[in-house]
């Protein structure tokens, strides 16, 4: 008798406890660099489709423009004309974020400084205390 037993019968289904292993496995993680090489090679092989299909699909609009003389033909063969331009300029911007990413992970950039922070605690008159304090004893130093 388990005491989930009056919700197996209102869902009338039957339940089971399956028993889990709480080892922890060894995940291994996959090559960064194959990893950026594979989605580089898969976008770039997209945008050289989209490029291709948007250089036929203008040539089409281009020849309906030609034979209809139609101001709205000429306008969306000016937006495609516009928008393989934009898509030609993604791939060499994919050129550029490549390499940025490939010099990160070659360089492993951590972060280039270090702030320390110091705080005082205290009332304005001890810190002129301290003040006062260390700048005669680097006096001193210095003599």
């Amino acid at each position: 008798m388990s005491e989930f037993d009056s919700i197996d019968q209102a869902l009338n289904v039957e339940s089971s406890i399956v028993e889990v292993d709480d080892t922890p496995s060894s995940i291994q993680k996959p090559e960064q660099k194959t990893d950026i090489k594979k989605d580089y090679e898969y976008t770039r092989a997209n945008l050289y489709s989209l490029i291709e299909k948007g250089q036929e699909a203008i040539n089409g609009i281009m020849e309906l423009a030609g034979e209809g003389g139609s101001p709205r033909a000429y306008e969306v063969a000016g937006q495609l004309i516009k928008s393989v331009a934009d898509t030609t300029d993604k791939l060499i911007d994919l050129q550029k974020k490549l390499k940025d990413v490939e010099e990160d992970v070659a360089n492993n950039k951590g972060p280039n400084t270090v702030t320390n922070n110091a705080v005082f605690v205290g009332s304005t008159s001890e810190l002129q205390k301290l003040l006062k304090q260390g700048f005669l004893n680097n006096n001193k130093t210095q003599d």
